[in-house]
């Protein structure tokens, strides 16, 4: 006969632990809707620090430094509504196909994270259930949501970048990130280039596909929406001034592409 401790599920998250999901401007009017895979760094209770010191858990393989504060301004300056997961992107990574390898990961960038190392299936479920999905359905219900309202959705996935990455300085601001979306990105990176000290990235430091990301893929590009993903090198936006002229710069470039749509009624 099975022990009641055998029987009784895996729970991650605690009662003491806050909701995966946190959401800003819900409703806003907006055509834009915001996302942020890799806002925060929290670690649910049960797992305590993953067996890292608190120098590595404030690197960028906890969280996109910087991109918090940035996605909160820029929703309050477009009015537009944000998704965004609280959980370290160390528990599991919510931009990445469940089924790759880095999901999980045991080693980011070339620090092996302890707590991920031998976990039990049930503690990978847990994981996926508890923190990745519950965000992923929220971005499909709202997408729903404004679809059954007749409103237009231009998904924007916010993210932050290192300066140097394997020894090499990275010499772009931002970059815009794509796949198979061949009118918004080009229109951002237009935009930013028209601000003369920006060094612009299309495409850079990294391009989306269906194997490395997950958000533009599945939320973007399955659903038809026009789309792209906005990469800030990361010690620009480190403190809350940086996030700040970085939050009116996207909001400029964004009033004026939402015109552009508008009168190519695209919108």
């Amino acid at each position: 006969m099975a022990s009641d401790a055998a029987s009784t599920p895996f729970r991650l998250l605690g009662s003491s632990d806050v909701a995966p999901v946190h959401e800003i401007n819900v409703g806003g009017p907006s055509p834009f809707l915001l996302t942020a895979d890799h806002y925060g760094r929290l670690m649910p209770k049960r797992l305590g620090d993953l067996g890292l010191c608190e120098s590595e858990l404030s690197r960028h393989i906890a969280c996109d430094i910087g991109i918090a504060g940035v996605a909160e301004r820029l929703a309050k300056m477009l009015n537009a509504h944000l998704i965004a997961q609280r959980y370290s992107r160390l528990v599991i990574d919510c931009n990445r196909p469940p089924v790759v390898t880095s999901s999980i990961p045991l080693i980011s960038e070339a620090t092996a994270i302890p707590g991920n190392q031998d976990i039990t299936p049930e503690e990978k479920d847990a994981r996926l259930t508890e923190v990745f999905e519950p965000y992923h359905r929220r971005i499909d219900a709202v997408i729903d949501e404004r679809a059954r309202a007749k409103r237009a959705t231009v998904l924007l996935a916010l993210h932050s970048f290192t300066p140097v990455y394997d020894g090499v300085a990275r010499p772009w601001h931002i970059g815009a990130l794509y796949h198979r979306d061949r009118v918004l990105p080009p229109l951002l990176v237009r935009h930013l280039r028209e601000e003369k000290d920006l060094v612009v990235g299309d495409n850079k430091p990294y391009a989306v596909t269906d194997l490395t990301d997950y958000t533009i893929p599945v939320h973007g590009e399955a659903r038809g929406l026009s789309n792209t993903g906005i990469e800030i090198r990361q010690d620009l936006i480190a403190d809350e001034k940086g996030q700040q002229q970085w939050a009116e710069r996207l909001a400029r470039a964004f009033g004026r592409i939402e015109t552009e749509l508008r009168a190519q009624q695209l919108l």
